[in-house]
């Protein structure tokens, strides 16, 4: 069974549910085995934009099709008839206009092998999860493990940080806290970078407000070393950004 037919099963099974399916559970409607096999299409997917991942009731990591406003998917034509699979073209590739401003596909790919890279370092299996917090209120994060004790947010950039850049890690650095406050025992929390010029303003020896802020609140700064061909796709999904 080729790759394509085994994305089209997996995208049929969910756009016939429901409720979103874990991967055992689509592994299981699909036939398609292993189901690591099933995983690495509902992440390619989700690099895509075409499926959201996030942890279920039950702690396991579902999959659910992302509706864009129009009713097509994200990816999709919203010409194209709804009663088939989506083509494997349209699976793939994520139009970049459809994606939050700053946040190309090439950085949320970055941020997929940063996280298994951050994850290799601590012994850790890492996946965005959606958690609940007493409110009621739901909040992405990045990354944790099953348990729960990591909570991690990445980010992909390249270079030094100008000031509005800044905000945002800050802006993760209060959203990792504001989770944390509501957990028992609290988890660690960390700030995946994958570039020392982008996380040096963020770190102890410099010296500034920001890195003494995130060492008080024992929020880790974690460097890991993407591959090259990655890191290139980065700079110049930023150099398009910036022009």
């Amino acid at each position: 069974m080729t790759a394509a037919s085994n994305r089209d099963r997996v995208f049929e099974a969910l756009r016939l549910s429901s409720m979103p399916l874990d991967d055992d559970q689509l592994s299981q409607r699909t036939g398609v085995r292993p189901r690591q096999q099933v995983n690495q299409i509902c992440r390619a997917l989700q690099l895509a934009g075409a499926v959201r991942r996030w942890e279920g009731p039950d702690g396991k990591i579902v999959n659910e099709l992302v509706e864009r406003p129009s009713g097509a998917l994200a990816g999709e034509d919203p010409r194209t008839p709804r009663s088939g699979p989506l083509s494997p073209a349209a699976v793939v590739r994520t139009p970049e206009d459809h994606l939050p401003s700053g946040h190309s596909a090439e950085q949320r790919q970055a941020e997929r092998v940063m996280l298994d890279l951050l994850g290799r370092d601590l012994a850790l299996t890492l996946e965005p999860a959606k958690i609940a917090v007493p409110s009621g209120a739901r909040v992405e994060v990045d990354g944790c493990d099953s348990g729960r004790t990591v909570l991690v947010e990445c980010w992909a950039h390249q270079g030094p940080p100008k000031s509005a850049q800044r905000h945002k890690v800050l802006a993760d650095a209060l959203k990792l806290t504001w989770i944390a406050s509501t957990m028992y025992p609290r988890p660690r929390l960390v700030l995946c970078m994958s570039d020392p010029a982008a996380a040096r303003p963020f770190q102890p020896a410099a010296r500034t407000w920001a890195a003494q802020a995130l060492l008080d609140l024992a929020i880790a700064v974690h460097v890991v070393e993407i591959p090259d061909d990655i890191r290139q796709q980065v700079r110049a999904a930023q150099e398009r950004q910036y022009r």
